[in-house]
């Protein structure tokens, strides 16, 4: 089996000092990609600034052979964004590969979160990954290649309580990323999104006793896949997990056609309007908003032949 490598690379990951995003940096570069390692080191919330995470982990690359910078700037600012994918540029001249693993986490039940509290978690997750897709991303379609992994997250695919800050933002993370890979397939730009679970600080109060083992260092290797050359890849989900990696997909029914509708006939075929049977999926990437045009208007032909 043909090891992957990369070599001449160069990698940008925030959120890269602790945690999943340390698990990133440490395998790309044990592989022989140079690296960014962006972390404020601030606490869960988002409040503070250290240093020291983005700082230990350049060490650790360095001592192992690799080559690696520190950044401490917030991707919470589109001023932030730029210098942190300038970084890259300044100090080995190219940016390949885009990670975008920074996060905060302020919980409370919808009824009582603060507007506050809700714009600082979409900050750093949803509009933290704008800005630095939007400084990386001209740059890479100029250069005709670019590897982008968002982090999504199980909440964002199926919500959860006391977090409506953070699962919005995970979801709004998908339609970025499809986005971008939208956009970035004529120019060589793949996009995807990773929903990994792990034991990190983000599990803080989370009773983890009979969670099997779910280290970062099992999520890695999903995410270098997605960030490699050889990875085609583009407008997908990746989920990775304790062991298992798995494809997440929107699905929609085939749906049910009349020339026009009543209430009472929505209410009377709502269970084949639902129904699962012989799903329908359509890939984000080249046009899947078309492709599911396309199907909706051939229902409408078809029953008017």
């Amino acid at each position: 089996m043909a090891r992957y490598r990369f070599d001449g690379r160069v990698a940008v990951i925030t959120g890269g000092g602790r945690g999943l995003g340390r698990a990133y940096a440490l395998l790309l570069a044990a592989r022989g990609a140079r690296i960014v390692v962006n972390d404020i080191g601030a606490g869960m919330t988002g409040d503070g600034h250290d240093a020291g995470p983005a700082a230990d982990v350049v060490r650790e690359i360095e001592a192992a052979g690799g080559e690696a910078i520190a950044s401490t700037l917030s991707v919470a600012t589109p001023e932030g964004g730029e210098a942190i994918v300038r970084a890259a540029l300044d100090r080995f001249g190219r940016i390949d590969i885009l990670i975008h693993s920074a996060g905060n986490v302020r919980r409370a039940p919808l009824k009582t979160m603060s507007p506050a509290d809700f714009e600082a978690v979409l900050d750093v997750h949803l509009r933290g990954a704008f800005h630095v897709v939007r400084a990386a991303f001209p740059l890479m379609c100029a250069a005709g290649y670019g590897r982008i992994v968002l982090t999504g997250s199980i909440n964002g695919l199926y919500g959860k309580s006391e977090v409506a800050n953070y699962s919005v933002a995970k979801a709004g993370l998908i339609g970025l990323s499809h986005t971008i890979g939208i956009e970035g397939a004529a120019e060589g730009v793949t996009s995807n999104v990773i929903v990994p679970a792990a034991v990190t600080r983000m599990s803080e109060g989370v009773d983890t006793s009979a969670f099997p083992p779910m280290d970062p260092d099992m999520v890695a290797p999903a995410v270098a896949w997605l960030a490699h050359e050889r990875c085609s890849l583009s407008g997908e989900i990746l989920v990775a997990m304790g062991g298992r990696v798995a494809r997440a997909f929107i699905a929609e029914s085939k749906g049910v056609y009349h020339p026009s509708w009543t209430i009472e006939q929505v209410a009377a075929d709502i269970d084949a309007i639902r129904s699962t049977d012989d799903p329908l999926v359509f890939a984000p990437v080249p046009d899947g908003q078309l492709d599911h045009l396309r199907h909706g208007f051939a229902m409408a032909r078809s029953a008017s032949d």
